[in-house]
């Protein structure tokens, strides 16, 4: 009963009720451009690297710049390397779980590991990754992710000038923390787990795998064992509600401007609502990313294949990634991890001696 409570809680946020307009604003006007110049799928990518709205945070104009930005690049990047390396399977899954392991291991080194962390970058690098591969088309792409990233820098600007102006600058900075073992395990098992998904998608000839390891992502998100199974857990029930209605609603044909208006309405109930109760953001959510990462046809040409193969798709990745997030959190392999490379440094560091003694 208790879990069930937890299930459903509404927790208490600061968030004003104006951030989630902002996000749907970014998100919404390259749709609303796609969809007017006849280029929705390019839309539709400006707006996925658009998300990098997301990471706004401090309440210092110059300090939220320079994160909002910095994260503006690791975008950039991370469609770069989904798009250069996804040429092979193996050689896909092998990229992505190291790009995982890097960026985890830099935001726990910038301590950026508030939400959204990095569950956007992996995102981002999953579905560029798994896109048709096509050399010649890399640059028209990342110019789409640039402008996605210059869209949400603008207005994250316009609204930081109108929203902080009321605010005292304080003395907040930047700062880094130092604790290389656990930074270093954790971002080890991040992108071991987030490379074994994809690879698993591609075994199992999954239609469109960056499903799979967006969901590893996400269920990894959790801060502790617990919270990674309840997030689990409310991902599989919130997803299956979410594909029942997206399902019922696919069925009606909907127009394509009818889903673009949607991707809007939803970015905006998904952001009030993410910080109050994870599971029932996850139905929305869940019609939200397959309006926006779908292409036109396969959401109107045979719904009832579609629905179906995304909650295979979310289930396999929710799984991993509760594997995954147990092993991470499991304090008993962690210690013996920690130990271990100690051990490994400590003999390493006394070989690295030992010819200087004797030249002695």
């Amino acid at each position: 009963m208790r879990a069930l409570r937890q299930l459903l809680e509404f927790k208490q946020t600061d968030r004003k009720w104006h951030f989630p307009v902002l996000a749907g604003l970014c998100v919404g006007l390259p749709v609303l451009a796609g969809y007017f110049t006849g280029n929705l799928q390019d839309g539709k990518l400006v707006s996925m690297a658009a998300l990098v709205i997301l990471y706004i945070q401090s309440q210092h104009i110059t300090t939220r710049m320079i994160i909002l930005m910095s994260c503006s690049f690791g975008i950039v990047v991370s469609f770069a390397v989904g798009f250069v390396f996804g040429f092979n399977p193996y050689v896909a899954s092998l990229v992505l779980g190291i790009y995982a392991f890097t960026v985890h291991l830099v935001l726990y080194y910038l301590k950026l590991v508030r939400p959204p962390g990095n569950f956007f970058f992996i995102m981002m690098a999953s579905v560029a990754i798994t896109l048709p591969f096509n050399l010649q088309a890399v640059p028209h792409k990342i110019g789409l992710a640039v402008i996605g990233t210059m869209v949400s820098c603008i207005l994250g600007l316009i609204y930081s000038l109108l929203t902080l102006q009321k605010t005292p600058p304080g003395n907040e900075t930047i700062t880094v923390t130092k604790n290389p073992y656990v930074n270093l395990i954790e971002s080890v098992t991040y992108g071991f787990f987030v490379g074994l998904s994809l690879l698993l998608a591609y075994l199992l000839e999954l239609e469109n795998p960056y499903w799979v390891p967006t969901s590893c992502a996400a269920v990894m998100q959790g801060i502790s064992a617990t919270h990674i199974w309840q997030r689990s857990v409310q991902r599989v029930i919130g997803t299956l509600i979410g594909l029942a209605i997206t399902w019922a609603i696919l069925l009606l044909n909907p127009s394509l401007l009818a889903i673009t208006i949607s991707i809007i309405l939803l970015q905006i109930v998904v952001e009030y609502l993410i910080v109050r109760n994870y599971g029932i953001t996850v139905v929305f959510l869940t019609m939200l990313t397959i309006f926006l990462a779908e292409s036109g046809t396969d959401l109107t040409g045979n719904p009832n294949t579609l629905i179906a193969a995304r909650f295979i798709d979310i289930l396999i990745g929710s799984i991993v990634g509760a594997l995954g997030g147990w092993i991470l959190y499991n304090e008993k392999l962690q210690h013996h991890a920690t130990r271990q490379i100690r051990r490994t440094r400590l003999i390493l560091y006394k070989r690295k001696q030992s010819p200087t003694r004797l030249s002695e």
